[in-house]
């Protein structure tokens, strides 16, 4: 049976399918022509990019699987074209843009979109949105954490009509080239992004001869309304209540001061609230995200934890509000600069919502098991640039740390180099494939012991690579991360964070391709910024792991042992963080069982309790894998596993916890401002929760769930 549109278009269920599936068809399309005619290995090879089709208003019907940050801010630009009355679109136009404050996230992902014209107006518009190497501006790379003002930044493109009629402006394009240091490298992404756009053009053309533009639109726009539908018909399942989440980013380019972004995410009913008013004021430095940054990550986490079986678009976005004043981190004002946004505060963005989500995820029988922690938390920066072995201009930006570890689950590991969630197919280019397009020769790329965040389900292993130069006497290399004093992949209900950032830089250490003896090692921390790489000096550096899921002591002995064999675990960690002792041909049953009861004593020692929830009392729901919702009488009680009472009432827990100072091991650095808490059961000893937090703060109650509502729902499907 046929049903209409908001516009009265009738579309039988079939043609819907079938179309649908076109439209997505044709975001694949365009994703091959981008990379069939882009040279540059940051699309290529690691797909930092973004292709789509829109309604006319700038809301996005489809997309394809790549980064979900980008995913709405390319409508942006169209909304940008449709305000200025002296930039009307016409058939055959595109329109291009960068300036994260009229809609980009930074400088350096350019945007490119063009109307799809059918029976003389507007149905449709194509986009495509991709990270160019470089676009000017004081540093190369065009990052550059000496900048105080937008304007030392890359070149901010407002909207311009870069393509006219189906003809090339050439003259705005070489206004745009003269501001690179790769002139022949953006180029040709320019002309990659038209071909994209063409590519749409002509298949949604084909489509439109075939079933006429009133049907087409009328399937975009329920593409829409289905997601919409679909991801509030999820949250009705979800408990009601409050989720927070506390996430750091240190040094702005100029000081190493510390930053919060803090959320506030509220759920009731089919919508939720993000609320960013407690995160810092814009900093002065390079690391600032505008509003459109803010929204892009939120989305980057909603789409993949929230609507992973959903078709991504902005059906899924119009479930939630987005709240926060002007002027924050996250919503800086011009001319902050913002150059370093996608990889510094967008990037904390998305941590935060993947940390309150996965806590509303975990608090619903339903829907627990797809609970994670937090994957990859921040994306470190290598940007290598100057003229190569033949003279001619060459610039990379390394996107090996795209190869962190993936959070864990709550039924297992997380995947080892798995990468981030806001790229659901991340890739990084062959190390021969790096060599080719820059003069630079890797020592090793292997997986990075300890990087993990410990658990009863271990966070993933990260990579860690170490780099020289080759063929040439000298360039320049910009580095720089957050991270390497926060550990931003925080873990689950007792999981411990992944391990932080390390970079390091030795002069001369290497000869012919090798590293003699062992390099004197200069830690660089966050933000070196940009140095001068000479012959023989080598790079290395290992990003964050995925953060664990439960207390490591519960994690299977054969498990660790395994991880140790394949030196993902060193001897020390597995002894000291999981209790096993591993010999060289097996773990130590015995040891291990007396290791595990020694450490979960001294965890409680001197502050132990007896359990005190009644036996009888009924469990009605659970908070991830250690808590329980019992009804004692009229009230609810937040319970462990071992029977201790941690609330009354409510779900603030943590109160009824014991507290203990986390200390950190080798592979977690903290920044002076920051700390991190235990919390114990104090029956069992049992890992609840490890935080980090501001020093001498604490820590919030992060799942604060409206019980009245809860033990209501539990009733209803009881009955």
């Amino acid at each position: 049976m046929s049903s209409p549109d908001r516009g009265g278009t009738a579309v039988h269920p079939v043609a819907f399918e079938v179309i649908r599936s076109r439209l997505l068809a044709i975001t694949e399309e365009m994703r091959i022509a981008l990379q069939s005619v882009s040279g540059s290995p940051t699309v290529t090879e690691a797909s930092d990019f973004f292709t789509g089709l829109f309604l006319p208003d700038g809301s996005f019907a489809s997309m394809g699987f790549q980064v979900s940050f980008q995913a709405p801010v390319v409508g942006n630009l169209i909304r940008a074209v449709r305000a200025r009355p002296t930039l009307e679109a016409r058939d055959g136009d595109m329109f291009c843009g960068n300036d994260p404050f009229i809609g980009a996230l930074h400088q350096n992902d350019i945007q490119l979109a063009g109307p799809i014209y059918a029976d003389g107006k507007i149905f449709a518009w194509a986009g495509v949105e991709a990270h160019v190497t470089d676009i000017g501006g004081m540093d190369f790379a065009s990052w550059s954490p000496n900048a105080r003002d937008a304007r030392q930044e890359g070149l901010r493109i407002p909207c311009v009509r870069l393509v006219e009629g189906g003809r090339m402006r050439e003259d705005i394009l070489e206004m745009i080239l003269t501001a690179t240091r790769l002139p022949a490298q953006l180029n040709l992404d320019f002309r990659a992004f038209v071909a994209t756009i063409n590519v749409a053009r002509e298949r949604v053309t084909q489509l439109v001869s075939r079933y006429g533009a009133p049907t087409l639109s009328a399937v975009m726009q329920r593409m829409i309304d289905v997601s919409q539908s679909r991801v509030e018909e999820r949250l009705r399942e979800l408990p009601d209540g409050e989720f927070r989440a506390v996430d750091f980013l240190e040094h702005d380019g100029e000081a190493n001061r510390l930053y919060k972004v803090d959320l506030r995410m509220t759920k009731r009913g089919p919508r939720l609230s993000f609320d960013f008013s407690g995160s810092s004021p814009q900093a002065p430095g390079f690391i600032n995200a505008t509003r459109s940054g803010l929204v892009g990550g939120v989305t980057g986490a909603l789409l993949p934890m929230l609507a992973y079986d959903i078709p991504w678009n902005q059906g899924v976005l119009q479930t939630a509000d987005i709240l926060a004043p002007d002027g924050l981190i996250c919503t800086a004002q011009f001319p902050a600069p913002v150059g370093a946004a996608t990889v510094e505060t967008i990037w904390v963005v998305s941590n935060v919502c993947s940390q309150a989500l996965n806590r509303l995820l975990s608090c619903a029988p339903k829907y627990r098991g797809r609970a994670q922690a937090v994957s990859d938390g921040t994306m470190a920066t290598f940007n290598l640039g100057g003229r190569n072995q033949y003279g001619e201009p060459f610039g990379l930006h390394l996107m090996d740390p795209l190869a962190g570890g993936y959070g864990a689950f709550a039924g297992k590991d997380g995947y080892d180099a798995g990468g981030p969630i806001n790229s659901p197919a991340p890739a990084i280019a062959d190390v021969e494939r790096n060599e080719l397009a820059a003069p630079l020769f890797y020592l090793y790329r292997r997986l990075a012991r300890d990087t993990g965040g410990a658990g009863r389900y271990r966070g993933g292993a990260s990579a860690e690579v170490a780099l020289t130069l080759a063929g040439i006497d000298e360039a320049d290399a910009l580095i720089m991360t957050h991270g390497a004093e926060v550990p931003n992949a925080c873990g689950l209900f007792g999981g411990h964070p992944g391990a932080t950032v390390i970079q390091q830089w030795a002069n001369g250490a290497a000869k012919n391709g090798v590293c003699s003896g062992e390099p004197d090692w200069i830690d660089f921390g966050p933000k070196p910024g940009l140095q001068k790489m000479r012959a023989g000096d080598v790079f290395a550096a290992s990003w964050q792991g995925g953060g664990g899921f439960g207390d490591p002591l519960d994690r299977d002995p054969t498990a660790v042992y395994r991880d140790c064999r394949n030196d993902l675990v060193s001897r020390q960690a597995a002894a000291h963080i999981y209790g096993v002792i591993v010999n060289d041909a097996e773990f130590d049953a015995e040891a291990t069982q007396t290791r595990r009861a020694f450490l979960r004593a001294e965890r409680i020692r001197g502050r132990s309790r007896m359990a005190d929830c009644p036996p009888d009392a009924e469990t009605i729901g659970e908070i991830g894998s250690a808590l329980r919702l019992v009804r004692v009488g009229r009230e609810i009680h937040i319970v462990s596993r071992s029977g201790a009472t941690l609330a009354r009432g409510s779900t603030r827990w943590r109160d009824g916890a014991i507290r203990a100072p986390f200390e950190p091991s080798r592979a977690l650095r903290l920044h002076e401002g920051l700390e991190m808490s235990s919390f114990y059961c104090p029956v069992s000893g049992e890992l609840l929760a490890v935080d980090v937090h501001e020093k001498g703060a604490v820590p919030p109650d992060d799942i604060i769930l409206e019980l009245a509502s809860f033990a209501s729902a539990v009733s209803e499907r009881s009955a």
